[in-house]
């Protein structure tokens, strides 16, 4: 197995920065989406075979230097005794927005409440012998309470941060069941195989750093805190979040994930250069021509060469309308690259 990856996630010196795509088993591949023509996006992520299927497909289309488990970042929420749906993006109904509604979530066991998670990471483990290493994944506490508290995706999230203002109580009590949740998943996923974990803070934006610190910070370091305890390395990826850099780089995560909108440059001087960075090219740059790719591409990698590592990434997941052949010209670009 190529353990270029988890060597960068270490923070070893590598010959040349690893890439993976967020996102990169999706709708832009052909492939994906004939498999979705039969099958709806829950079917595929409650389905090991179907989830080995569509994880699998990048390594051999992109040959990217990681796989990620197909899933999503919702996926904990039924245990709690929540109804999800797709439609196509997450529904939670109804959503969690009292104390009552607090009070009545489960604390579920995670092995028995979602089994096809695990059973799909040891199947991948298997298949990705002799290939690369395999990705798990979760929401940060933050972030999934924003979704069950909205009840769906949003701009402004009003009711996820209306709670925070106005019955934080009922937020703290929410984000402790949480935590301990999602725990319990990603020490499960690392048991299942999984040997490095992303942690995606999707909504740690929307609030200031002091709000941050109160309602995003605590949580987020037991998780990381727990699953390096289990023995994997943590990527943490904070989106839209240069002004939490000073709170951001305390998380304890061993890696810290960078969008487009903060230079690599700025982001490891906001991290005081002690993490490897991974990121950030803006996805919409894979929407250009191939050369166009190409070009942005080796600027992002010049960049990164001067950081104390560098893991090739974009700034957040791939769009459905990329062209293949310019995901291609990314990745080949990065495997091409000499310069750390």
């Amino acid at each position: 197995m190529s353990d270029l990856f988890l060597r960068a996630c270490r923070g070893e010196r590598v010959e040349r920065p690893p890439v993976w795509l967020m996102r990169q088993a999706g709708r832009y591949l052909p492939e994906y989406r004939e498999v979705r023509s039969r099958h709806d996006f829950w079917a595929v992520c409650s389905t090991p075979e179907l989830a080995v299927q569509v994880t699998l497909q990048p390594i051999e289309r992109l040959g990217v230097d990681a796989a990620i488990l197909f899933s999503d970042i919702l996926t904990p929420a039924p245990g709690m005794g929540l109804s999800v749906g797709f439609h196509p993006g997450p529904v939670i109904d109804p959503p969690v927005r009292t104390k009552a509604d607090v009070d009545r979530l489960r604390i579920p066991e995670i092995e028995s409440a979602v089994p096809f998670v695990f059973e799909s990471i040891r199947i991948l483990r298997r298949e990705l012998t002799g290939k690369v290493p395999l990705i798990g994944f979760g929401a940060s506490p933050f972030t999934l309470c924003a979704y069950l508290c909205e009840g769906e995706g949003s701009r402004s999230f009003e009711h996820w941060k209306g709670m925070l203002y106005s019955a934080p109580d009922v937020a703290h009590a929410l984000l402790e069941k949480v935590t301990t949740t999602t725990i319990a998943y990603l020490v499960a996923q690392v048991r299942a195989g999984a040997q490095v974990i992303q942690v995606f803070d999707t909504w740690a934006g929307l609030v200031s750093r002091a709000d941050y610190e109160t309602f995003a910070l605590p949580y987020v370091k037991r998780v990381i805190a727990a699953v390096k305890q289990a023995g994997v390395p943590v990527i943490y990826f904070a989106l839209d979040a240069a002004h939490l850099a000073p709170a951001v780089k305390t998380s304890g995560a061993d890696v810290l994930g960078c969008d487009w909108r903060t230079s690599l440059t700025d982001a490891a001087r906001a991290f005081d250069g002690k993490h490897p960075i991974q990121g950030n090219l803006d996805p919409c740059a894979l929407l250009g021509d191939v050369a166009t790719v190409k070009r942005r591409t080796e600027a992002m990698l010049t960049e990164g060469a001067s950081l104390a590592g560098h893991l090739a990434n974009l700034g957040h997941g791939i769009l459905p309308n990329t062209p293949v052949a310019n995901a291609v010209a990314f990745v080949e670009t990065v495997k091409a690259f000499r310069g750390q």
